[in-house]
């Protein structure tokens, strides 16, 4: 099994990113799944019908989250009509989403998706080392090819993250920082791993954004309006080759396009 995993999808230049690169990559590297996390694809923030309905267009299996998901009206709709689109499991039981989906793939074989969010640096929530280990013993009984979205800030949170499951998820990657991490590899007891999958969007910018935006809210400590960029559209992520009947990884490669 070969899965596709993309990070932070900021706005419409990280959906044509997706739409423009995705079904290509989809041909050379023979991918059977899809997994984005678009928790920006709305303006920077959220999702929306719209922009949601980019991503799967695109070829999304399914769309992770993480911090800003329920920023937009439209959000709590959506995770509750659509199960492939995920909320980070941690967050306190009542809210609208599911933090976990499996998906059958085209040749029947099953993978799951498992969405969580850390909490150093972020919001106190649940903690997301004791909310996976008890949805993995429901998991387990469908597949053993697991895939986890640690939305985090704090690297140690994400690296600590990856140690605590080796052995028990196919992959653990993190998302939220948008800087692509150079530390991919097959843990020791066979998960794959990597600290960040970076940005999906323009990386003339700072992070996504507008980098004159950025530089005054940073020197004048004023209230940020955060646009957009546009320029230097690229597309990062990982693929990761799945042994499907064991769910052990074999290979983990980053990916790096940009769109022209």
């Amino acid at each position: 099994m070969r899965v596709l995993i993309v990070g932070d999808t900021v706005g419409k230049p990280g959906r044509q990113a997706c739409l423009k690169i995705i079904p290509r990559l989809r041909e050379s590297e023979k991918l059977d799944c899809i997994i984005i996390n678009g928790e920006n694809i709305a303006g920077g923030s959220s999702i929306t019908a719209d922009t949601i309905r980019e991503l799967f267009d695109s070829g999304a299996h399914v769309i992770t989250s993480g911090d800003h998901i329920y920023r937009k009206k439209d959000s709590i709709e959506l995770l509750e009509q659509n199960p492939r689109i995920l909320k980070p499991l941690n967050y306190p039981p009542g809210t609208p989403g599911k933090g976990s989906v499996v998906v059958e793939l085209a040749d029947k074989t099953k993978i799951a998706v498992i969405n969580l969010m850390g909490r150093v640096f972020l919001k106190t929530i649940d903690c997301p080392f004791r909310a996976v280990e008890k949805e993995l013993d429901r998991l387990r009984k469908e597949t053993p090819n697991i895939v986890v979205d640690l939305h985090a800030e704090a690297t140690s949170e994400k690296v600590a993250m990856g140690w605590f499951l080796d052995g028990k998820v196919s992959a653990v990657v993190g998302t939220h920082t948008h800087v692509q991490t150079a530390d991919e590899q097959i843990l020791p007891h066979g998960t794959a791993y990597i600290t960040d999958l970076g940005m999906c969007g323009p990386h003339y910018s700072v992070i996504g954004r507008k980098i004159e935006n950025v530089l005054q809210h940073f020197i004048t400590q004023m209230p940020p309006h955060l646009e957009v960029a546009t320029d230097d559209i690229r597309l990062s992520g990982v693929v990761i080759d799945i042994d499907s009947s064991s769910g052990r990884a074999k290979s983990i490669k980053r990916v790096h396009e940009k769109l022209t």
